[in-house]
């Protein structure tokens, strides 16, 4: 049996990081070092740590909500320089052809956030 799945992002400069998880998606500080943060919302975790080797792939982590609506609305209202310029083109939240409903965001190094709703289309 596994547990969760807790992604580490790691920053040159992990206040950018803290912006993105704290200040866009209100996530919650429950651990602060120097070097290395844990943040909680829901009980969904994302550690973030410094390194001082950036390369340049940035990652990418989809979050599964069924609440797509209200994330989108909160984050448009409080955060909208954190929206995705072309994730969908054009802004919003688009049904992809799998069939998920999605909108995404991106930190200042790019990191992306996709959130992703699975509730079937009305017929």
């Amino acid at each position: 049996m596994f547990g969760p799945l807790i992604p580490t992002i790691r920053y040159e400069d992990i206040a950018i990081g803290r912006d993105l998880f704290e200040g866009g998606l209100g996530f919650h500080v429950i651990h602060e070092s120097d070097d290395f943060l844990v943040l909680d919302r829901g009980g969904v975790k994302v550690y973030i740590g410094h390194t001082d080797d950036q390369g340049p792939d940035r990652p990418e982590f989809g979050l599964e909500t069924d609440a797509i609506d209200a994330w989108y609305a909160d984050i448009k209202a409080r955060r909208p320089d954190l929206l995705h310029p072309t994730y969908p083109p054009g802004g919003g939240i688009i049904r992809r052809e799998y069939g998920a409903r999605e909108f995404a965001v991106l930190d200042a190094t790019t990191v992306c956030v996709v959130f992703r709703d699975w509730t079937p289309a009305p017929s």
